[in-house]
């Protein structure tokens, strides 16, 4: 997708995904304002769900709407989903924001050095602009809790690695191509990781579950790697290790 904020207002298309699901498509682009319309649908179909529909799923672009095809017909859901995309109202406010804690480099960000090296910045460089930037959480996805942002200085923007990581750390701070990413599971990652965070962002033992969610902001806020163990047993505890905190 294309990082582009300048783009005129788009009529959604609804696209066939199978005989059990659409996709109300809204752009091709990295935007806030069309990731604010995809959350407005998403939200309109959970306070009002539409007879057939099983489940939403929002991502940056586009709301995938899975439903039963016996119980509901497809022209009728179609129609409804333009309708319904066409009276929008998006927030123009974002979400909570959070300030993540992050320990970056070493053996929580077995990348950092290298990363810093391929751009001709210092460790310490790379550390200040990740983490002083405002990021948008534009979707939670292929794992679960895993948070892609939006809002990376351009300047640290990397193709993702030509040898993906079978297994890479929880909580992993990364970043691949323009986005960058709260990791959440352990799992196979192709991006280049700069730190980790004790923050549990999925927790099934947890009410709720998930921890962020899209429409969500993000400031990083590194810390030394002696505050991990304690952090980390927090978090372990079910404590609190991210906080909310006033723009």
């Amino acid at each position: 997708m294309k990082n582009n904020r300048e783009r005129p207002l788009q009529l959604p298309r609804i696209l066939t995904c199978g005989d059990s699901a659409v996709s109300v498509e809204f752009g091709d682009v990295i935007d806030p304002a069309l990731n604010a319309r995809v959350l407005a649908l998403d939200e309109a179909l959970r306070e009002h769900p539409p007879i057939g529909v099983v489940e939403t799923v929002p991502t940056y672009r586009s709301l995938m709407v899975h439903f039963d095809p016996v119980v509901t017909d497809y022209g009728a859901l179609t129609r409804l989903l333009t309708e319904k995309a066409l009276a929008l109202t998006p927030s123009t406010t974002a979400g909570r924001r959070w300030k993540v804690p992050v320990v970056y480099g070493g053996e929580f960000g077995v990348d950092l050095e290298e990363f810093a090296e391929r751009h001709g910045l210092s460790p310490a460089q790379v550390i200040e602009r990740h983490a002083g930037a405002v990021y948008r959480i534009y979707m939670i996805g292929f794992l679960p809790g895993f948070a892609y942002l939006g809002g990376l200085d351009p300047a640290l923007a990397t193709p993702r690695r030509t040898q993906p990581r079978p297994r890479i750390p929880s909580g992993s701070i990364a970043i691949g191509g323009a986005q960058a990413a709260i990791g959440s599971v352990e799992g196979p990652s192709g991006w280049h990781l700069l730190g980790r965070t004790p923050v549990r962002s999925y927790d099934p033992k947890r009410d709720p579950v998930f921890l962020l969610e899209a429409g969500d902001e993000i400031v990083f806020e590194p810390i030394d790697p002696s505050r991990w163990d304690a952090l980390e047993r927090a978090a372990s505890a079910g404590e609190p290790v991210a906080e909310i905190v006033t723009p």
